[in-house]
């Protein structure tokens, strides 16, 4: 909002309603919506397709990912899509598996999660094992067996 519009919203005599919207960001949604077969799809492309803001929509049956971007409400967009079909719809929960510094830790690695994704884990304890400093690991290597340097007294 500039200066001139600022200024003009202090001016102006009408009782409490503003004229103007807030404007939505281009973004991403990315859904996680089980697609099983082509009517499915359809369906589900069908259920966005009206809806105001949307540019474009990708759909991967294989992933059950659905792919929407324009200027929308993510919540509103997974709220539509779980009432026009019926079916359980969820914001994408997995990240690509190199982003993640333990992907096998506990609470991150996910069995039905696709190729390559992992959950995405904001666990305390996953984010301990990533914060494993060097000298914890110097302490457990130090009486290791398989470590030619390591003490002789044990």
């Amino acid at each position: 909002m500039g200066v001139v519009d600022h200024v003009s919203n202090m001016l102006n005599c009408s009782s409490g309603h503003s004229k103007h919207k807030k404007h939505k960001k281009l973004q991403t949604v990315e859904i996680k919506i089980k697609i099983d077969c082509e009517g499915c799809e359809r369906k589900v492309r069908r259920s966005v397709e009206g809806m105001k803001g949307v540019t474009s929509i990708d759909i991967s049956p294989k992933q059950n990912n659905l792919k929407v971007t324009g200027y929308v409400d993510p919540e509103k967009v997974v709220e539509r899509v779980a009432h026009r079909t019926g079916k359980k719809a969820e914001l994408w929960p997995y990240v690509p598996y190199d982003e993640v510094d333990h992907p096998y830790a506990r609470g991150v690695y996910d069995k039905k999660a696709p190729a390559g994704y992992v959950r995405y884990g904001s666990d305390a304890q996953v984010s301990h094992l990533a914060r494993a400093s060097s000298i914890e690991v110097r302490y457990t290597t130090a009486f290791s067996d398989e470590n030619p340097t390591a003490c002789a007294v044990m």
